[in-house]
């Protein structure tokens, strides 16, 4: 039989349209199943599907999950805790660098300190701002790993251990080490004072000069640490919150200028904000550790009282 030969020229619309109703459907043998209601021994298995994150809605402000929140919360703490790092770093550093006197600063120091000590704003200011400012950055990690547990599906605790923890980043690395230092330093200032003799109206910068010649190598070393811990991460803080640290506004540009351009200008921005560092702890170790620090020993009942009450300290305090 001889071959069939094929048309040399297009079919017309007509009779393509004709061909089109002329096949008939092709009758489907199984219906495949409705996602969600496969069965345990079908060929497809059910799709895996990520933990969807919690959303929750508070006075009409819905769609923001967990993460969003505790961000924000960190974020609007550290408002406050600016503020009142701010006057307190006036007060007890940069005043003392300007006037060079202790007495004359701690006449500022008493009539500026009432204002965020009192029993309305210390708590408002100072007080709930730092317990949210470091729960919420727990808090985040925490949810972080079980939501990096849900998402591979550890289920038992074996399963979970071998989940690996968030990167812990070097603001988080600094905040960590920087909360037992803030913690120790108003223990001595603030607390003890208001647990010996009720208050702190009488403790200024003379107390603290009286402490820093008692124990010298204790009260530089531990200041030192403690203001320069504090500069970096407030200052990494503030630049992450800007959006100015070396992670941020150069991804766009790796296409346009290449990855070595791209690396030169995060090492200039990571010098940038270390030389921020450097400048505020610069200026606050000048005032508190060049005048406050030098201040020297009161004498008298006053000396003999400002020992008292550091005798009371849990430990360090037995050297008096």
């Amino acid at each position: 039989m001889a071959p069939r030969r094929l048309p040399t020229t297009p079919p017309s619309p007509e009779e393509s349209l004709i061909a089109m109703h002329e096949v008939d459907p092709s009758p489907v043998e199984e219906t495949p199943p409705v996602q969600g209601t496969q069965d345990k021994d079908s060929y497809f298995p059910p799709r895996a599907t990520s933990p969807s994150p919690t959303r929750f809605s508070f006075l009409g402000l819905s769609g923001h999950n967990v993460t969003w929140w505790l961000l924000r919360t960190q974020r609007y703490s550290s408002y406050a805790l600016t503020a009142f790092l701010s006057m307190h770093v006036t007060n007890t550093s940069l005043i003392p660098l300007l006037t060079r006197s202790i007495p004359a600063s701690d006449t500022y120091l008493l009539l500026t300190r009432p204002y965020y000590q009192s029993p309305l704003m210390e708590p408002l200011l100072v007080i709930a701002p730092l317990t949210l400012h470091v729960l919420s950055g727990i808090t985040l990690r925490l949810y972080r790993r079980r939501q990096s547990a849900l998402r591979y599906g550890a289920e038992t605790r074996s399963d979970r251990r071998k989940v690996a923890w968030p990167k812990v980043s070097g603001i988080s690395a600094l905040g960590y080490l920087l909360t037992p230092l803030v913690l120790g330093h108003a223990a001595v200032n603030r607390l003890l004072p208001l647990w010996v003799d009720g208050g702190s109206s009488g403790v200024g910068l003379q107390f603290v000069a009286h402490g820093f010649a008692r124990e010298p190598w204790t009260a530089n070393v531990g200041y030192a640490v403690l203001v320069g811990v504090g500069s970096a991460h407030f200052v990494w803080g503030w630049a992450k919150w800007m959006g100015w640290t070396p992670d941020y506004g150069y991804s766009e540009e790796i296409s346009r200028w290449g990855d070595e351009e791209n690396e030169r200008k995060k090492r200039r921005r990571w010098w940038e904000i270390n030389g921020v560092v450097a400048f505020v702890a610069g200026l606050w170790m000048a005032g508190g550790l060049g005048v406050v620090g030098r201040g020297g020993e009161m004498g008298g009942w006053v000396g003999r009282a400002y020992d008292e009450l550091y005798r009371k300290k849990p430990i360090l305090g037995r050297g008096y």
